[in-house]
């Protein structure tokens, strides 16, 4: 079995798991986990790979994390194969490195140095992995926790392997993610020709004010957990590139990424009553991708932070920005839940990478916290 942090991390970004597919990824982590006695349940859907690893009985440690990968971009303008890794002046370069293969690597030896410390420890570690976290999300972590649902099966604390951190492990973790929310609003009016503009009626001309009161429409002041609700265009678009065209409809996509001071519902009358009250034809498509969730000072955030000062001598920042996270559908288990990972920097870009030793101090931090829970 594989002893080595970096080595595993090498074996797992060899392979070519671009989000929904795993390609085997999870074969590796089922064998590796089976092999320390740990009981596995797969929970495939479509294309979409799904395991539930559990060991022991008792209060519930979780460690969250996904096989896929976003794609590489153009393999020639990384300095070497992304899914052929390679270590240079102490870093680990190729795909998934950071955003998480690095990390699960980190899981995976952290649970073998802990049971073979502490093979009779107390409570039941646990595994939850997908391989549909960087896509559409939909046959993933969600259907895992549905199936964990309607067996009763709890978790009580989570670790999720997110790359949280910013110049050096442990600087930053997530105690809780802000709900995102999305309109696909459409503005209609009547095409004609542009030379006769009294013919016609141009959505542009009278969405744009609209789209500034929607856009400077109050929601909330947020809390101390959470920044105010923010609001942003994502998309706009009209016409077909002719310019003797007053276009039939304006298409523009909103986001909203909001904190616990406000629900979806709230913000959707909001929007709405500006529409209205301003007479727009309109029609309104909506898609909610997650709801905010907080995890408060307790147990499980007491424990990450004194692992992270025992190897790092410096207290985490306790965020919740970003974007959304897997962490929106475990909440549902109405689990403590902290992500902590490695560094942020070069996730999704070209040359991605990781430092050898950020992976070495993971590990213990990570078993740092089975030990602190577990024992």
């Amino acid at each position: 079995m594989i002893c080595s942090v970096t080595e595993l991390a090498k074996k797992l970004i060899r392979i070519p798991s671009i989000s929904p597919k795993d390609l085997g990824c999870q074969d590796i982590m089922i064998d590796f986990l089976s092999n320390l006695g740990f009981k596995i349940k797969k929970i495939n859907v479509n294309d979409t790979k799904n395991f539930w690893a559990t060991r022991g009985v008792g209060k519930t440690l979780t460690f969250a994390g996904h096989t896929d990968v976003v794609p590489p971009g153009e393999y020639e303008d990384w300095n070497n194969n992304p899914f052929d890794p390679i270590v240079q002046n102490g870093f680990l370069f190729g795909r998934g490195a950071s955003d998480m293969k690095g990390a699960l690597s980190a899981m995976l030896i952290a649970a073998k140095r802990f049971i073979k410390k502490h093979p009779y420890y107390n409570g039941r570690l646990s595994f939850l992995i997908t391989s549909d976290e960087e896509s559409s999300a939909i046959n993933g972590t969600t259907k895992v926790v549905d199936y964990l649902i309607d067996k009763k099966d709890p978790i009580d604390y989570c670790i999720i392997g997110e790359p949280t951190s910013y110049v050096k492990v442990g600087d930053c973790i997530k105690n809780g993610r802000r709900g995102s929310l999305t309109a696909d609003l459409k503005i209609f009016g009547v095409q004609g020709h542009i030379a006769y503009p009294h013919l016609a009626d141009n959505p542009i001309h009278k969405g744009l004010p609209i789209i500034l009161k929607l856009l400077s429409m109050s929601l909330d002041s947020g809390n101390r957990f959470f920044a105010p609700t923010s609001i942003n265009i994502a998309n706009i678009h009209a016409g077909n590139g002719s310019n003797n065209m007053i276009p039939g409809t304006l298409f523009v996509q909103f986001n909203f990424r909001f904190s616990n001071e406000i629900s979806e519902n709230e913000i959707q009358l909001k929007f709405i009553e500006i529409l209205k009250k301003n007479n727009i034809d309109y029609s309104i498509k909506w898609h909610l991708s997650g709801l905010p969730f907080i995890t408060k000072t307790g147990l499980l955030t007491k424990t990450v932070i004194k692992s992270i000062v025992n190897f790092t001598k410096e207290k985490p920042i306790l965020s919740t920005d970003g974007g959304t996270s897997d962490g929106r559908f475990i909440s549902k288990l109405d689990a403590q839940i902290i992500e902590l990972g490695l560094t942020n920097k070069t996730i999704h870009k070209i040359n991605e990478y990781v430092k050898i030793s950020d992976l070495q101090i993971l590990t213990l931090i990570y078993e740092s916290i089975m030990e602190k829970l577990l024992i």
